[in-house]
């Protein structure tokens, strides 16, 4: 069972996305829309909203944590953020869409090329920074 350092706490259900690259909330994520819409990102078109986001590493803008809170106040936050290399800005957004909306995104680090789930596979995520994979 994967265990992952916690950056910000809590607990999340849903589909695996995994992203091919970094990216930046502001500028290439939809807050209304849940959607990934840098086009350059390879990844562009994928729906974040709800799903337990993988990606190596956040890219980008001090700007992301307020895009992270909208998309959370929105309802098209991803259900929780894995990321390879650590980062202080999506958790300073997954603070304050706790603190103002209550939204819970759970933010957490660790060794991502070691999930070998596919893309859609449910995942679950513990408070304790665990990663199992959820019963459909």
């Amino acid at each position: 069972m994967p265990r992952f350092r916690v950056l910000f706490a809590g607990e999340a259900e849903g589909p695996l996305l995994r992203l091919s690259e970094p990216l930046s909330f502001w500028g290439g994520y939809d807050p209304h829309s849940g959607e990934i819409v840098d086009r350059r990102h390879p990844d562009r078109g994928a729906r974040a909203a709800g799903a337990v986001l993988v990606m190596p590493a956040a890219r980008g803008s001090s700007s992301s944590s307020s895009v992270l809170a909208e998309a959370a106040r929105c309802g098209k936050a991803p259900a929780a953020i894995l990321l390879g290399a650590s980062d202080l800005i999506l958790p300073v957004g997954a603070v304050v869409a706790d603190e103002l909306y209550g939204v819970r995104i759970p933010v957490l680090v660790g060794e991502v090329d070691g999930l070998g789930w596919e893309n859609g596979t449910p995942v679950k995520v513990g408070r304790d920074g665990t990663v199992t994979q959820a019963r459909p």
